[in-house]
């Protein structure tokens, strides 16, 4: 009788996920660009054979490194061309089930809870700057909600999910900041 539960996403709990290596970076990074490629093409790109390819994404999926495979779609080729980021204040944690419920509208892409002068974040592409106000509204709605602060986008420069590769020098000695000369 076949095992009805998906075996992919189970994890040795007893057992750390190992470092990634530059071979799993450089899996990791070409999926990030195009999530579609074979693993005969994978290998190409990442110098292994495709079988050793398809052994390191089980295991990075297993592990959760690569947590699903989605597509990425376009706002405003898709009715929502109108990019927000609305900073929430609240009474008390921020964190609330009501806030939170509000990942079930499709215009909220992301919420987050942040240190700094704010309690939530939110991510939001909407069809309309009055489709904007009535998410505004919603928010004001729930009791814990006192301000809300947003920040139209105007322009996008760089829009990317998370990437695999790790710049060290910015762990490294940082830079004196450098004096005006003087006169």
């Amino acid at each position: 009788m076949p095992n009805p539960e998906k075996t992919e996403t189970v994890r040795d709990k007893g057992q750390e996920a190992r470092p990634l290596d530059a071979f799993d970076r450089k899996i990791l990074g070409e999926l990030a660009v195009d999530a579609g490629l074979s693993y005969a093409e994978l290998g190409n790109r990442a110098g292994l054979s495709a079988p050793a390819v398809h052994e390191r994404v089980k295991r990075l999926r297993a592990t959760g490194r690569i947590r699903g495979t989605v597509a990425v779609l376009d706002g405003p080729a898709t009715g929502k061309p109108f990019l927000a980021f609305v900073h929430v204040d609240s009474t008390g944690w921020g964190k609330t089930q009501e806030l939170l419920a509000l990942s079930a509208l499709p215009e909220v892409e992301e919420i987050h809870s942040v240190a700094g002068d704010t309690c939530m974040l939110l991510k939001v592409r909407c069809a309309s700057s009055r489709a904007l106000e009535g998410l505004l509204a919603r928010l004001y709605a729930l009791p814990s909600v006192k301000a809300t602060r947003s920040y139209v986008v105007l322009s996008t420069y760089l829009e990317r999910t998370p990437q695999a590769g790790i710049t060290d020098a910015l762990e490294g000695e940082f830079p004196e900041p450098s004096l005006p000369a003087s006169r």
